[in-house]
């Protein structure tokens, strides 16, 4: 339905998107604060390549156990108290990296922030998802990725100006907003399907009056879930035929956000410039750069994901972002054959931060939190998760290996080829749901008319 929100209902669930992004704000700076942090901590604990990567990626090793954990505790306590748990648990990881006195204890510390950043990443944009109207979910859901992005940036900003200072400090400051997400969310509402889904109609009822433009809007919806009611499945339920493509369109795109190597720039993006010639200055600049970018990006995808829909937008992107990882591939073979281009290495970068953020990572929780019936819902969105984890796992621990086998061209070269990978299986496998309500989204799944888009067919809107 498109019919226009009564003021009060538009601001709150404003306020309830905004205060639920906030776990993506503490899932970006956790995990871009590291790329500045490193510069300091390499020297002080005396670590080599193995040892930067395995700091690195315990936090995500931590996320994928965490959005697993997640799954079962969001359908059996609520969306609402499960993010309330993960903004407790960033608490205390928080403190503890701050006050690490050895590698081990900052590496358990970065362990128990990965539990709460992926516990946030399965729960936040499923929380969003069920409690935003139909005509404004992916942007409300792309507001995660907003937060995700904000928080990379800011950790890049904080990183820079404290570069002098001590990187305690810089893990220091992510406890500012997770005592935002977890104070915030004492006084949002519950997510109206998960009550529907625990037969708790009457209070499904309450929460989308509140959040609908009108009793009557909302109790159209309240039907629509009603009519398509399922209850808490079991995890084979996935494997059910029906189910499928959704789980393949979901958990294939969720793989090649990572594995197009975005990560492998947001993390290692100081240290391969500092190798490639750039000063510790310059290269934490870059690093900037990159996070203005990716916020520029993250803007016009989450317009766009509305206007042109999720899976155009994945396809006019991705061949643009391989090319310009090839054109960066072939300027660092330029490099080690004596000719350097270091600002056209800058700009093919930060070409390829633009389209690939604002396609891919844009998308990826949008999708996620959409294709799946509400029966399996929250564990499906907790495989898409641990999917996007393991594969950040992958890179997180090989890309410096990769760089220092390969050379950073042959690195970038592989990642290109990636991109070019996704965009052929997004124009086999992924639909357009734009404009669908849940509901409606399930019930393609149910009639088997889910890929019509990917074949080449239209897909019609919700009636």
């Amino acid at each position: 339905m498109n019919e226009k929100e009564n003021p009060q209902a538009t601001l709150l669930i404003n306020v309830i998107a905004g205060i639920s992004a906030a776990g993506g704000l503490l899932f970006g700076y956790d995990t871009g604060i590291i790329s500045a942090a490193l510069l300091q901590i390499t020297p002080q604990f005396h670590l080599d390549i193995g040892g930067q990567q395995i700091v690195t990626s315990a936090i995500i090793a931590g996320a994928l156990v965490g959005c697993m954990g997640a799954a079962p505790l969001s359908d059996c306590c609520g969306r609402r108290r499960t993010v309330m748990v993960a903004a407790t648990i960033f608490i205390i990881g928080t403190l503890v990296a701050a006050l690490a006195d050895s590698t081990r204890m900052l590496t358990v510390a970065r362990f128990v922030l990965g539990l709460a950043v992926g516990a946030a990443s399965q729960i936040v944009p499923l929380y969003i998802s069920e409690l935003a109207p139909a005509h404004r979910r992916g942007r409300l859901v792309g507001l995660f990725q907003f937060a995700v992005v904000s928080g990379i940036l800011v950790s890049y900003i904080a990183g820079y100006l404290l570069r002098h200072e001590s990187w305690r400090l810089m893990f220091g400051l992510g406890i500012i907003p997770a005592v935002i997400l977890l104070l915030g969310m004492a006084f949002l509402p519950n997510s109206p399907r998960w009550l529907a889904m625990r037969g708790d109609f009457d209070g499904a009822r309450t929460v989308l009056r509140r959040v609908r433009s009108s009793h009557r809007t909302a109790e159209h919806e309240l039907q629509s879930i009603i009519d398509a009611h399922d209850r808490q499945a079991p995890w084979s339920e996935l494997a059910r035929p029906w189910i499928r493509p959704a789980l393949v369109a979901a958990v294939g795109v969720a793989l090649l956000c990572q594995l197009s190597g975005i990560n492998a720039v947001l993390y290692y993006a100081p240290t391969i410039f500092s190798g490639a010639g750039f000063g510790e200055g310059s290269a934490l600049l870059t690093s900037v750069a990159v996070g203005v970018a990716i916020i520029v990006a993250t803007l016009f995808g989450n317009w766009a994901v509305e206007v042109i829909g999720r899976r155009a937008l994945l396809l006019w992107f991705l061949p643009g972002a391989s090319l310009c990882l090839l054109v960066l591939a072939e300027l660092f073979h330029m490099q080690a054959m004596g000719t350097s281009h270091p600002w056209l290495m800058v700009a093919a970068l930060l070409g390829y931060a633009v389209l690939n953020v604002g396609s891919l990572s844009v998308t990826i929780w949008i999708i996620g939190a959409e294709v799946f019936p509400l029966s399996v819902r929250g564990k499906g969105m907790g495989l898409v998760a641990a999917a996007h984890w393991a594969a950040d796992l992958l890179i997180s621990l090989t890309t410096l290996s990769m760089v220092q086998s390969f050379g950073a061209g042959g690195t970038f070269l592989l990642f290109g080829l990636i991109n070019a990978l996704a965009f052929l299986f997004v124009l086999r496998f992924v639909p357009e749901t734009r404009g669908l309500s849940l509901e409606a989204i399930e019930g393609r799944l149910r009639e088997g008319t889910f890929l019509r888009t990917a074949s080449g067919h239209r897909l019609g809107r919700a009636r």
